[in-house]
């Protein structure tokens, strides 16, 4: 009995540790409204072929090939900077082989034309990278 309540003992205290000395995922995350600043960034000529037609796209204004395209990204995740809604919006980056608008997207913040800040996701809005010229 007493063995059982040592192994208990170093198992908390391992996890306590843990707990203690890994950054929280609220550490992690600075600058306005949770925005992780660790998101890097990706140039436009490094997005897959799609990404830049889209990006091109957006920066003309469209026409849009989904009905869903430049609908407002709620940024519910928090993974972008806060901004009142409407700020955000979303454009579909089309997957080759996918039935559907598939996981990528490109958020952009500000003027339709000439956002502030464009950011792409391949994951389904898990992760951002901010797309630089």
């Amino acid at each position: 009995m007493a063995r059982v309540a040592a192994v208990k003992f170093v198992l908390t205290s391992l996890l306590l540790a843990a707990a203690i000395t890994s950054p929280s995922q609220a550490q992690a995350r600075a600058g306005q409204g949770g925005f992780a600043e660790s998101n890097s960034a990706v140039r436009v000529a490094e997005l897959p072929r799609q990404g830049r037609e889209t990006y091109e796209l957006i920066r003309r204004g469209g026409p849009f090939p989904y009905a869903k395209d430049g609908v407002v990204f709620g940024n519910r995740e928090r993974q972008l900077p806060q901004h009142k809604r409407g700020y955000w919006l979303e454009y579909t980056v089309p997957t080759p082989g996918s039935r559907d608008r598939g996981a990528r997207r490109i958020v952009c913040g500000g003027p339709a034309r000439t956002p502030d800040a464009c950011f792409y996701t391949a994951d389904h809005y898990a992760s951002f990278r901010k797309i630089v010229e």
